[in-house]
């Protein structure tokens, strides 16, 4: 076992765990499907990720061949193709050295665009998984919103609108843990996608959907730490 790089089925195995911790503790809640879902999406992204980490094969040889190709027409007309006229004035071979270095420099950009291909469309399928991950992160967040120390309170008073509040504070602290794990869980899971692809965009998209998932988990821990200091007094 490697302790170097992110196991995807180490992370589908963790995700697994949750969603029957959360199912044992609260059966038949939102929070169970939120976890439900966690599962569906690791075992998702993991294949995603996996995939993106291969070479697109038939990509590449079409890069490669257009790349031969134009090269190939580069030599024809520089060494094999005659002309009518040859100069050897001073002029007219400035003039053959700058069209040279022309064709050289918008080869040379042809190049990278082309060879660039294959990132951008892995970038593109990046961007469109950490988009559905970064719904979930916000389902997850939706989840914890109602779920406030205050209620704990033995002055706090429910009005007609308020939501239904879990009163035993164990049981409170629990739920906002669990909502943590996951979020946890998600960064693990766009963290893969860096793993695979070595893009400083792709790892700039990764990080971003980490930072919102800690920040989040953040704000649960205070709440967390509230639960606790009631308990103690």
């Amino acid at each position: 076992m490697s302790y170097r790089t992110l196991d995807p089925e180490k992370i589908a195995e963790t995700a697994r765990s949750l969603e029957a911790r959360i199912g044992d503790r609260f059966p038949n809640s939102g929070l169970a499907s939120v976890a439900s879902e966690l599962v569906v999406m690791s075992r998702d992204l993991a294949t995603a990720a996996e995939k993106l980490a291969r070479p697109i094969w038939w990509l590449r040889i079409l890069t490669w061949s257009v790349i031969a190709l134009g090269a190939g027409m580069f030599v024809f007309v520089g060494s094999i193709l005659s002309f009518d006229r040859i100069s050897t004035g001073a002029f007219d071979f400035v003039q053959g050295v700058e069209a040279t270095l022309n064709t050289l420099i918008l080869g040379g950009v042809g190049f990278l665009a082309l060879n660039s291909v294959e990132q951008r469309l892995k970038r593109k399928q990046i961007f469109k998984e950490l988009h559905g991950l970064r719904s979930l992160i916000h389902v997850i967040d939706m989840h914890q919103l109602t779920k406030d120390p205050a209620a704990l309170s033995g002055t706090f008073t429910p009005t007609a609108h308020s939501p239904q509040r879990i009163k035993d504070p164990a049981e409170l602290a629990r739920y906002l843990d669990y909502c943590s794990e996951m979020l946890s869980v998600t960064g693990k899971l766009a963290a893969l996608f860096a793993q695979a692809i070595q893009d400083e965009v792709v790892t700039g998209a990764v990080n971003d959907i980490e930072d919102l998932g800690s920040n989040l988990s953040r704000k649960i821990w205070q709440k967390i730490t509230l639960i606790e200091a009631t308990r103690q007094s």
